[in-house]
């Protein structure tokens, strides 16, 4: 799970300042204002990690990437690229690491690891790594530092204040640049006798920022025929465009989840359908092939518990476009971190609500009797759905340490982020200023209108 994170320098993020990542992470704010670039980076950093090029510290992206970013002038902030862009980010680890020195028995372990990259842009404009660094910790507490740097005149160097790396003994070749922007590179390991645990940390890195899946704002429009062979996608795709493959390969793999501890089991497919039902959209769902031996499925739809089963593209678009996320939320591995834009987009009020009780659900779930430690971050205009997390909060269904909710909005050419303090009554402490429009405003102005009128209609009739 991702815990932290901090940007600079990164297209309206001058300094994000330290953003504390919990397993249901919330970001409101104005449009345009710099929220989706936070989860561009990281869809940028993992397509870096899948990228076949270990010579490029950063893939921008292209018309076949998960993000395409632009030029690197494009990604640093004011296109100043005598700034450095520059990023943190940590993870808990699923296990602790173990780092031993072969030559003086030194053992550092850790829960917690930490990378901190720094991008200048080279003569040709494109992104060349200056500073790297890990960090491991264990319960909060540092344990190892590890840092490359390589300053204008070229001279990289690979250092630690704990960790004493001994030279190898022979011709003492230079230190290469690392791969891409978070291995240390083989040639560079081997200048040291003792320097090959690094290689643990970039497989943490890649094992991380793998497992970031990514849901976009709008989602594929329903059809009335879906296509199987039997294939198993990592997800269910950035427009929701692999919802119907992931519930038939889920429930062909026998998949089964419950909502929390001591709680039944069920089928991956009537577990999916029980939360549509719970969100009060529909009264069934079920996918079935249109004949037997075919590889062409529809979707059914029951609306009401006396009517007849329909298909999905006969029913309010509400319906496809909260399938994908609510699919997403539960079929990803454990472990996962999953990013989704505005899921709620095209749901009346209500159903925006009752998804926050699906997120948190998700966030708790279990599978095969082991807890799933899935972690969201939702982007999110829906203040219903914000209402229900500070009322789970309230009655101690959900944890503050469990939830982070942030408010993003523009200060001139930069963007602020704010985090907002929600206390253990599920009362948010600092409400920014306009957070969902000037509500009171319009009630003051209506009310002024409405009086106004009225006077008027008197005048006019006599009364």
């Amino acid at each position: 799970m991702l815990t932290h994170l901090h940007i600079k320098n990164f297209k309206a993020w001058k300094d994000t300042g330290p953003i504390r990542l919990a397993p249901l992470t919330v970001i409101f704010g104005a449009n345009s204002a710099g929220k989706s670039s936070l989860g561009h980076l990281l869809l940028a950093l993992k397509q870096t990690v899948l990228s076949t090029d270990r010579k490029r510290p950063l893939h921008l992206g292209d018309e076949n990437a998960l993000v395409d970013l632009g030029t690197f002038a494009e990604c640093v902030h004011d296109h100043d690229l005598e700034q450095s862009l520059s990023f943190e980010l940590g993870w808990q680890l699923p296990e602790k690491l173990d780092v031993r020195d072969p030559l003086t028995r030194a053992r550092f372990q850790g829960d917690h690891l930490q990378l901190s990259v720094g991008l200048l842009a080279d003569k040709r404009e494109q992104p060349r790594i200056h500073e790297m660094c890990y960090q491991l910790a264990n319960d909060g507490n540092s344990q190892l530092e590890v840092r490359y740097t390589n300053d204008q005149k070229g001279k990289p160097e690979i250092t630690s204040s704990q960790f004493k790396l001994v030279r190898s003994t022979g011709r003492a070749w230079p230190l290469d640049e690392p791969d891409k922007f978070y291995r240390i590179s083989d040639q560079s390991r081997a200048r040291f006798q003792n320097a090959e645990f690094l290689s643990d940390f970039a497989l943490s890195t890649e094992a991380a920022l793998n497992s970031i899946y990514y849901l976009g704002p709008l989602r594929d429009h329903p059809k009335r025929i879906y296509s199987w062979s039997g294939d198993t996608p990592e997800s269910v795709g950035q427009k929701g465009e692999f919802t119907v493959a992931a519930i038939l390969a889920a429930s062909a793999q026998q998949r089964s989840l419950s909502r929390g501890y001591k709680k039944k089991a069920y089928p991956f497919d009537a577990f999916i359908a029980q939360w549509l039902k719970t969100l009060g959209i529909i009264d069934s769902f079920s996918v079935k092939p249109v004949a037997v031996g075919r590889k062409e499925y529809e979707v059914l739809l029951r609306t009401h518990g006396a009517g007849s089963e329909v298909k999905i593209t006969d029913v309010g678009f509400g319906v496809s476009q909260v399938l994908p996320a609510l699919t997403q939320a539960f079929y990803c591995p454990p472990n996962s971190t999953v990013w989704m834009e505005q899921p709620e987009i095209h749901l009346h009020p209500q159903v925006q609500a009752e998804l926050a009780d699906v997120f948190i659900a998700a966030t708790q779930a279990r599978e095969k009797g082991k807890e799933r430690h899935v972690q969201l971050i939702i982007e999110s205009h829906s203040e219903h759905f914000l209402n229900r997390i500070q009322r789970r909060v309230a009655e101690g269904k959900l944890s503050t340490e469990d939830v982070a909710v942030y408010f993003c909005d523009r200060a001139g050419a930069a963007t602020e982020l704010e985090p907002l303090r929600l206390n253990m009554f599920g009362e948010i402490e600092n409400w920014p200023e306009n957070f969902f429009g000037d509500e009171m405003a319009d009630i003051a102005a209506r009310t002024l209108a409405a009086m106004q009128r009225k006077k008027k209609y008197r005048e006019e009739s006599g009364q």
